[in-house]
């Protein structure tokens, strides 16, 4: 009734499954897997602007290679079936990849992903756009090459999208990595959504980083303040 846009999140995903699902495998996985896209998809039809089709499916390690998961098992096609059932389910709907550590051009697991888009689009199989979850930390930091990485996707003619952005600091430097993570999306015509991931810090899954644009009392952050300003 507002006119809001619901992104959904997420059709198919190794990570708290059901227990009947994580107890199959092969073909059988495979059909239930593509059987739950293609119904809640239809379900859905007409009312979701985009679906974060399949997510974190690439190991977190520097070899680039698949995540080793009951849904990886099933063939390495996996990913590229989902797509498909969910654009002949809802041909409207735009269709995402989302995955973390992606973050930063020069590591093999961004390689990777790109590589896999860049084969999709290659091929004619359906894909729309690419979520950065853009979780930053110590162990994964901004890095001025982001902006390299959100222009290589665009560029392979997929919109790109800031997912779960959250930043771990507090004060000056955490306002200022906000802004130029704000500022790089600016700077990529297709980069058109950043999602924060929570409002106050203590509702973040690391709230002990303090990584949102709110305070624990919901108070507006210098955060808050330098991603408006951007």
């Amino acid at each position: 009734s507002r006119g809001w846009k619901v992104r959904g999140h997420t059709l198919a995903w190794h990570s708290q499954q059901p227990e009947w699902m994580r107890n199959m495998s092969g073909t059988a996985l495979r059909n239930a897997m593509l059987n739950h896209v293609t119904q809640v998809a239809t379900y859905y039809r007409g009312k979701i602007d985009s679906w974060d089709v399949v997510n974190e499916a690439f190991d977190d390690g520097n070899s680039g290679a698949r995540r080793d998961s009951n849904l990886q098992r099933t063939g390495n096609d996996w990913i590229e079936a989902a797509f498909r059932a969910a654009r002949a389910a809802d041909p409207g709907a735009k269709l995402c990849y989302n995955d973390y550590n992606t973050d930063n051009w020069t590591w093999a697991k961004t390689q990777a992903v790109y590589r896999m888009v860049q084969d999709f689009k290659q091929r004619g199989v359906p894909i729309d756009c690419v979520g950065f979850q853009s979780h930053f930390n110590a162990q994964s930091a901004y890095n001025s090459n982001y902006r390299t990485t959100l222009s290589s996707f665009a560029a392979l003619g997929v919109d790109v999208q800031i997912t779960e952005l959250d930043i771990e600091g507090s004060g000056t430097q955490q306002a200022d990595t906000y802004r130029r993570v704000v500022q790089d999306c600016l700077a990529v015509p297709r980069c058109n959504g950043i999602t924060v991931w929570g409002i106050r810090d203590s509702d973040s899954w690391r709230s002990y980083g303090t990584p949102l644009l709110f305070d624990n009392n919901g108070n507006k952050k210098q955060a808050y303040t330098a991603t408006l300003d951007a």
